[in-house]
């Protein structure tokens, strides 16, 4: 075993297994840092605040372009519906002068079923429009939810305090070595 004196080593309990080993010295040619200015450190704390409100705006403002163009992509819709539904009608009235001015070939009961009928198939057939127009709404409304919710996850990981401060989490994990 080293002949070492008293005041060059140390003991060490090591999870109740104690030994003995050589006292660690701190060069003298190297010099603890300087403390932090106040100041500097201020100035940076305020960039930092700065840089992160500017991310949060520029966050809100996607968020409120991507809902802007979805009202605008439901009111296109809308007005889209509407025009199908009054082209049809107009095809409608149009269809039921052609067949309202020759003599009706079939009783009178049949042409009353044909224009109901008719009048039936415009309603669904503008119903299926807005129902897939809508359902594409839902997708896009989904999606965008969908990547919000990535981004908050990823946010909440960014926001831990192991990560404010990376000299404080080294100097922690070389106690925890120690």
């Amino acid at each position: 075993m080293a002949d070492w004196g008293e005041e060059d080593c140390e003991f060490v309990n090591d999870d109740g297994f104690v030994y003995k080993r050589k006292k660690r010295r701190l060069d003298p040619t190297t010099s603890a840092p300087p403390p932090p200015d106040p100041v500097a450190e201020e100035r940076k704390q305020k960039e930092r605040r700065k840089r992160a409100l500017m991310k949060l705006r520029e966050k809100y403002r996607r968020e409120m372009d991507h809902w802007e163009h979805l009202s605008n992509t439901l009111k296109s819709m809308q007005e889209k519906a509407q025009n199908q539904l009054l082209q049809r009608q107009q095809m409608i009235t149009l269809s039921r002068s052609v067949i309202d001015s020759p003599p009706p070939p079939a009783p009178l009961s049949e042409s009353a079923f044909r224009q109901d009928a008719a009048d039936l198939l415009l309603r669904v057939e503008a119903e299926e429009a807005i129902i897939q127009d809508v359902s594409n709404l839902c997708y896009m409304v989904e999606a965008i939810c969908n990547a919000q919710e990535k981004e908050r996850m990823k946010q909440s990981l960014a926001d831990l305090s192991v990560w404010a401060s990376p000299i404080e989490l080294m100097a922690s994990l070389c106690e925890c070595l120690e």
